[in-house]
């Protein structure tokens, strides 16, 4: 039980398939109380009560909106009374080509997974500077390293590559206050984003690429969740740690 007695804030966690939804899971299994955010309420409040154990909530919080975002942080700090760790997974996606990006799709893409990390990572550090303890876990991508995903289009790239940069400044920042901030970066992981989206023919193209020869799946991701989350990673800040199979493998 590697989160005993800790407690944890997920950002759009309720996605049945999602990532989000898979790291809450295994972090209640590791004896983590879990607030799920997300922007429907009754679906965070059903996925919280699907997690095993007791003591888990599901909140509404917009991320793009910073009261939603300290309003969600002092409504779990009142229920769990602090916060230890923080996954800002909350992101959407648009496979749009670059010439075709419009100023609203612009917004959306970044408010969400860049302004939306920043907002509840403000929420909820200066908590975590009081009990000079914290992990912050920031979801980017691997299409932010390598200039171009498979689903997202180059606005969303875009957004994943600020993530990395934004969770590096905090490690720097914060890390006198006993913070850890350190970055995943996901390759193509099977989640609702891309339900209905891969064709057996793009599946067998995407799989020359890959060395392990298969697919992610949400729950690789979240064991990498769990290991920063964790005292496992007691001495690791400001890293990015590659999820992709081997998709990307860095020279």
């Amino acid at each position: 039980m590697l989160l005993t007695n800790k407690t944890a804030i997920i950002s759009g966690a309720a996605s049945v398939r999602g990532i989000g939804r898979a790291a809450a899971r295994l972090f209640a299994e590791h004896g983590a109380r879990v607030a799920i955010l997300d922007f429907d309420r009754a679906a965070a409040s059903e996925a919280a009560a699907s997690l095993p154990g007791d003591g888990h909530i599901g909140l509404a919080c917009d991320v793009t909106d910073k009261d939603a975002c300290l309003a969600a942080a002092r409504e779990t700090l009142a229920a769990f009374g602090g916060a230890d760790i923080l996954v800002n997974n909350a992101g959407i996606t648009q496979p749009i080509k670059f010439l075709d990006i419009e100023p609203g799709d612009y917004d959306a893409v970044l408010d969400v997974s860049l302004r939306g990390t920043l907002y509840l990572s403000q929420a909820l550090i200066p908590s975590m500077q009081q009990r000079r303890t914290g992990s912050i876990v920031c979801m980017s991508s691997v299409s932010a390293q390598r200039g171009g995903g498979i689903f997202g289009g180059p606005h969303y790239s875009a957004a994943k590559a600020g993530v990395l940069g934004l969770a590096k400044a905090m490690a720097r920042e914060f890390g006198p206050d006993g913070i850890r901030v350190n970055s995943v970066t996901p390759g193509l992981i099977q989640t609702d984003i891309t339900a209905g989206k891969l064709t057996e023919a793009l599946r067998a193209e995407i799989l020359k690429g890959i060395p392990l020869n298969r697919l992610g799946e949400a729950a690789d991701v979240a064991g990498v969740c769990l290991f920063l989350a964790s005292d496992l990673s007691a001495y690791l800040t400001g890293a990015t740690i590659d999820v992709n199979g081997g998709m990307l493998i860095h020279g």
